[in-house]
């Protein structure tokens, strides 16, 4: 198998999900990942060490690993998760052999390579940035008795669990570097994917890194925007057309080829179309939701989708 050089952005559950189907598609795959994450095991590392966020980078490595007893034993391994109320609970092993290789090489994209090594991946894992970033949300209604009222709410967790309505998103610092790596990548891509994932917090961070959008921008890849299968979290209330509507306030400069979406996720067909339209692109429509798990993609419907969108 070889296939087109392709580049898939997000973070956490969605982007890996990406990845799984992906390697059943071809072998030159790029990861690109958020590091906003503040929570839990990433967000004590990155507090106590000052380094970037690693467990959606272990998660993307992890679902690019070789699919052999050794690979999916590394995974496991690198996936395991300590219990009890010791000072290692609630850390993934994988974590902190990100962490102590960022230690030893000073160089994050360094580490990941030597733990994609370690896990023989068909692929390669890269930070979206060079530095830990902080989301910042304008958020309307936070407080239920002030529905009008926006507020700016703090920090990828909190942005991620708000009980109102994100209306626009920020990162800090505003103009962060971008891995030399990554920029590279994206502008020697045959197809950039970007999401499916928490839409304000792993997919729309990405058109926010300067470098990184202006890549996204010039690179001459072709481009596809991957809806999730339904709208909640973050997104709650909204249409599909209304997130790629947002996405596209956050980059007014961005265009894409193709906008893919799962039948049960169209809930207004002509105006997703307009929205995919205002970006340049063709909505197509492919099951790859699997059946009888609301919100999860099966991994060989999205396979085949992209494969046919990379053979067309």
């Amino acid at each position: 198998m070889s296939g087109p050089a392709v580049v898939a952005l997000g973070g956490g559950h969605g982007l890996a999900a990406s990845l799984e189907a992906l390697k059943l598609v071809c072998d030159d795959i790029t990861a690109v990942v958020t590091v906003a994450d503040n929570g839990g095991s990433s967000g004590r590392l990155r507090d106590e060490f000052d380094v970037l966020p690693p467990g959606d980078l272990r998660m993307a490595l992890t679902a690019l690993c070789d699919d052999t007893e050794w690979g999916h034993t590394w995974r496991d391994v690198l996936q395991h998760r300590f219990r009890g109320d010791g000072p290692l609970a609630g850390h993934a092993l994988g974590n902190l052999l990100i962490a102590a290789l960022w230690d030893l090489h000073h160089d994050p994209v360094t580490g990941l390579d030597l733990v994609g090594r370690l896990l023989n991946c068909r692929g390669r894992v890269l930070p979206m940035a060079a530095v830990p970033l902080e989301i910042t949300a304008r958020v309307q209604g936070v407080d239920p008795e002030e529905p009008d009222a926006v507020a700016t709410v703090r920090g990828q967790v909190a942005v991620a669990t708000t009980r109102g309505t994100v209306r626009s998103i920020a990162l800090e610092p505003s103009d962060p570097p971008a891995a030399a790596a990554t920029v590279a990548a994206v502008r020697d891509a045959d197809w950039v994917i970007l999401g499916p994932g928490s839409w304000f917090t792993s997919v729309m961070p990405h058109l926010m890194v300067p470098a990184l959008r202006d890549a996204l921008h010039d690179t001459s890849a072709r481009r596809v925007l991957t809806l999730n299968l339904e709208s909640s979290g973050e997104t709650a209330g909204f249409t599909a057309a209304s997130q790629v509507e947002v996405l596209a306030d956050h980059a007014p400069r961005l265009r894409l080829d193709v906008v893919l979406a799962d039948p049960g996720a169209v809930d207004d067909e002509p105006g997703l179309r307009a929205a995919a339209s205002r970006l340049g692109a063709e909505l197509v429509i492919s099951a790859v939701a699997k059946r009888g798990a609301p919100g999860h993609h099966d991994t060989l419907r999205l396979a085949a989708a992209y494969r046919d969108l990379f053979g067309s």
